[in-house]
């Protein structure tokens, strides 16, 4: 298949590209590698691609209005990954105008780009965060997410609710992936493990929030990156039996679904914290801090739909995961 991947030099977006190189679809990375963290990780990640015969880089903005539409004229996508996005919870505070953009507009050229060019499929990239000021675990998508506490949350349910908009409307199969704090090698600088090993192998203290008290499902981004694709191979369709006075947030009588992707089982962040101490082999500086203003203290992923879809599970352990981290922190940057 030809495929476009936005976010292609992104954590998430580089692994999902390796693995539809590596089974041989055409795959069309786009990204704006802008500088919300060292673009040079970027350039690196895009290096690992770049020899690939099946790989083609354009750089650009998804909320380039006349770039988008004659991207999609010119290379006639069967199947788009739209991971593309202005991430991080805590930066939506200080640059709100940086999500609208990205995750607002850039979002609908995307649609409109898969509307007029009969796209077979849309997968694209939601978030845990739509979960908000829920407490009721394990976060089901058969849950309502109508109590955001960030405006990220808000624009990744936005997105779904534009997605739905057009399965409903123009018959587009759209999926989008509720993603679990994703961690692992080529990682974000901006994230927890990142901000930990650093700081730990450089003898420096960590910033620990809500005095230690988070959990998270962390989980590992080779898991996430299969769980793309094997969603990607499974278009939705609309459900027959689906009952308009008593709507089901998890599907639709449109093409379009909602998975949560996540490991379900979720951690401590100091049994976390205690995974890198083992595998860097220091101890950590641990100053203990309160919860951040959009944070929330808990996620926990009922994966149980997406297995039933796709027939896929994550399965890499927090140990295992951290540790092939460590490695390739050490090697990538040679501490």
């Amino acid at each position: 298949m030809k495929i476009l991947l936005t976010g292609a030099a992104g954590f998430i977006g580089s692994h999902v590209a390796r693995i539809l190189l590596d089974r041989g679809d055409q795959v069309v990375g786009l990204d704006n590698l802008n500088a919300y963290y060292d673009p040079q990780l970027k350039h690196d990640r895009l290096a690992r691609l770049t020899g690939d015969t099946g790989f083609s880089f354009v750089k650009m903005d998804v909320a380039d209005r006349d770039g988008m539409p004659a991207l999609f004229q010119r290379e006639r996508f069967d199947r788009v990954i739209h991971l593309a996005a202005q991430a991080g919870v805590r930066h939506s505070l200080v640059d709100p105008h940086a999500y609208i953009d990205s995750n607002v507009v850039g979002f609908t050229n995307i649609l409109e780009g898969c509307r007029h060019t009969g796209v077979q499929h849309l997968v694209y990239a939601s978030s845990s965060s739509v979960y908000g000021g829920n407490t009721q675990m394990p976060f089901s998508e058969h849950h309502g997410v109508d109590h955001p506490v960030s405006l990220y949350a808000a624009t990744k349910k936005a997105n779904e609710l534009m997605a739905h908009t057009y399965s409903h409307l123009f018959a587009l199969p759209t999926t989008g992936l509720r993603f679990f704090t994703v961690y692992g090698p080529w990682g974000r600088p901006d994230m927890a493990l990142f901000l930990f090993t650093k700081a730990i192998l450089a003898g420096e203290p960590i910033q620990v929030f809500n005095h230690g008290k988070m959990v998270r499902d962390f989980t590992f981004v080779d898991d996430i990156a299969k769980g793309v694709v094997h969603t990607l191979d499974r278009p939705p369709e609309a459900d027959a039996a689906f009952d308009k006075a008593h709507a089901d947030t998890a599907s639709s009588w449109a093409p379009y679904r909602v998975f949560n992707i996540g490991n379900h089982d979720p951690v401590q962040l100091l049994d976390f914290i205690a995974a890198i101490e083992r595998h860097t082999g220091k101890k950590a500086i641990k100053e203990l801090r309160d919860i951040q203003p959009g944070d929330v203290p808990a996620t926990f992923a009922d994966v149980s739909e997406l297995e039933r879809w796709t027939g896929f599970y994550p399965g890499t352990s927090i140990d295992e995961g951290v540790g092939r981290f460590v490695a390739w922190y050490r090697d990538y940057f040679k501490v």
